[in-house]
């Protein structure tokens, strides 16, 4: 059973940058989306970004501008760039992998916290 994992989190600044990562330790078929959601405390998991299998990126209108989403398909790695960020960022960040046909992966989260 394939795992993911995530790290790049951490403590930054307002106007800092950080950079997710999301490893697949395994082999993930028929990927058909990979996102990134974020959780902050006493509110709903929401999805930040995604990427299809084509390439099609899709941001949630708060980090559109900010955040890029990116894969490396050969590293089994998929990528958060945030910049610009501010302290409504502040979550813990999951990476998901979505499948055509064996089911839905998440990652057991990292937490972004950005403050002065």
């Amino acid at each position: 059973q394939a795992q993911l994992v995530e790290s790049g989190g951490g403590l930054v600044q307002p106007g800092g940058s950080l950079r997710l990562s999301c490893a697949a330790s395994g082999s993930i078929l028929s990927i058909k989306l990979m996102n990134w959601y974020r959780q902050a405390p006493g509110k709903q998991r929401e999805l930040v970004a995604g990427i299809s299998s084509g390439g099609t990126t899709n941001y949630a209108d708060s980090v559109k501008g900010r955040f890029t989403i990116s894969r490396d398909d050969a590293k089994n790695t998929m990528y958060l760039q945030m910049n610009s960020l501010k302290p409504e960022d502040t979550a813990a960040y999951y990476c998901n992998v979505v499948t055509s046909y064996y089911g839905t992966y998440w990652g057991q989260g990292t937490q972004v916290t950005v403050s002065s």
